[in-house]
């Protein structure tokens, strides 16, 4: 792996190429959580006008990046000259993913997908023909990527040392979603919180047919002397971890509040929590599982 790229600011536009197989999908989408802009299998003939679009700033965003390998007809004899007239208008980083013969059999053996260029040849032939026919491509890269030993998560955490922004943590979006403990956990939670320990309206006549929505619930669990301490210690815990979770590429996190059915006090907190972490620059999407169930007990 070679040194940091440099910054990408706008003008600037990150090719990314190398062998099929190696991980250039997932080089798109970690590129893509990072905030770049990123087209896929881009035509060659192309490439010219798009990169005319990058240097007038008219690409979304303020950082592109462009996919490209042997899918193109011909790539090996036109890219290296291509990308040579481009580095004359405008900065260009060439990043190229490697990967060993044996790495890249298994992949495909696995996944079952064609090679690209197998047509009348075996496997092990085609990884072999395109090795040589990107020789050139190598020679010429900026960066160059070995994914042989990566996870996934590995080859997305080099992307993100490679080409985060200076001081941008990247941005992670947030699931919150409340529940009843008494139809289930739901799936896939990377966090969970307990909260039948708060006040419960269920024993209230008038609020029990009522949600953690309305303004009388909200105000009955508030009153209970365990509300306050235990939500400041959860935001400040929250806030704590989200930016530490970033810093290790997660994109997503999902919260869980549950409480026994799901009809109050988890509804209440998951609707604060998500105007709080709103606020704090997150974006949250807050949804109510068994909020609407009848016969829970809250």
């Amino acid at each position: 792996m070679t040194e940091k790229a440099p910054g990408h600011s706008p003008g600037r536009l990150l090719i990314v190429t190398g062998l099929s197989g190696s991980g250039k999908s997932y080089v798109g989408q970690a590129l893509e959580d990072i905030g770049y802009t990123t087209v896929d299998n881009l035509p060659l003939s192309l490439l010219d006008s798009f990169a005319t679009e990058v240097v007038a700033g008219r690409t979304p965003g303020t950082r592109t990046a462009v996919v490209l390998d042997v899918r193109n007809p011909d790539f090996a004899e036109v890219f290296p000259g291509l990308v040579e007239q481009l580095r004359r208008r405008l900065p260009i980083t060439l990043l190229y993913l490697d990967c060993e013969d044996r790495m890249l059999l298994a992949r495909f053996s696995e996944t079952r997908r064609p090679h690209p260029l197998a047509k009348n040849r075996t496997l092990a032939e085609a990884v072999a023909y395109e090795r040589r026919l990107l020789a050139e491509v190598k020679a010429g890269a900026d960066i160059v990527i070995d994914t042989s030993g990566m996870t996934v998560h590995e080859l997305r955490g080099a992307v993100a040392e490679h080409f985060r922004a200076p001081g941008d943590p990247g941005i992670l979006a947030l699931s919150i979603v409340s529940f009843g403990f008494k139809h289930g956990l739901p799936p896939a939670l990377d966090l969970c919180f307990d909260v039948r320990f708060l006040s419960n309206p269920h024993f209230d006549p008038v609020l029990r047919p009522r949600t953690g929505r309305d303004a009388d619930v909200r105000r009955y669990i508030e009153a209970g002397e365990t509300t306050d301490p235990f939500y400041r210690r959860l935001i400040d815990f929250l806030l704590w971890c989200l930016p530490n979770y970033r810093k290790e590429n997660r994109s997503y996190l999902t919260i869980g509040i549950g409480c026994t059915g799901g009809r109050h006090r988890s509804v209440y907190v998951a609707e604060r929590l998500g105007r709080d972490l709103l606020e704090a620059g997150y974006p949250v999407r807050v949804s109510h599982r068994d909020e609407l169930r009848e016969g829970t007990v809250t």
